[in-house]
């Protein structure tokens, strides 16, 4: 029994040298967060729009039967890199014709409606999802996080964070052309 507990330290040593060891790997993007979703059917939700505004809420069969794969972007007012990724979803939705839906995560009506009628509202549709419920479906794990959709409504990517940078838009749009969605010539 000495013995065992003499051992104990060394083991959890051993496990914590190892979960560090994985972290310092190279080859691992510490930002890509793994999905689930990639490759399969777009969650089932259906959201009311946001009160207010006049732009249509969202369900999963708007993402369905497109004529090109859409970006849907989950965003909140209240969230800081949401603001600074919004530019760039603008860009992509006026001047290079990207379809971009928007799920508004856990955000008060008014301050939705505020911060689009300051920022701009580049969505065709937004659902409000004021519970977090759709969030769940979709596995978020904070905002902004966006999605390509193919036509068929199977997720083809998924960015978290904001898409700032020339290394993010880089890569966001290395998907988007791999999706068929951008002109090779845009962004």
């Amino acid at each position: 029994m000495i013995r065992i507990l003499a051992l104990l330290p060394l083991s959890i040593a051993v496990i914590f040298g190892g979960f560090f060891l994985w972290g310092l790997n190279p080859d691992r993007d510490p930002n890509e967060v793994p999905s689930v979703l990639i490759a399969q059917p777009a969650p089932a939700f259906e959201l009311d729009p946001v009160v207010g505004l006049h732009t249509p809420g969202l369900s999963r069969s708007d993402l369905v039967g497109t004529e090109t794969a859409v970006v849907m972007n989950v965003f909140a007012s209240w969230c800081v890199p949401c603001r600074a990724e919004h530019a760039v979803l603008t860009s992509l939705a006026e001047k290079d014709g990207i379809r971009l839906f928007g799920i508004n995560y856990k955000d008060k009506p008014e301050d939705a409606i505020r911060w689009l009628a300051e920022l701009g509202n580049p969505y065709e549709r937004i659902g409000s999802d004021l519970s977090g419920r759709a969030g769940i479906e979709w596995g978020i794990s904070g905002v902004p996080e966006t999605f390509i959709i193919n036509t068929d409504g199977t997720v083809l990517f998924r960015h978290v964070g904001p898409i700032v940078g020339e290394g993010a838009i880089g890569k966001f749009r290395e998907a988007l052309l791999q999706a068929g969605a951008l002109p090779s010539g845009g962004l």
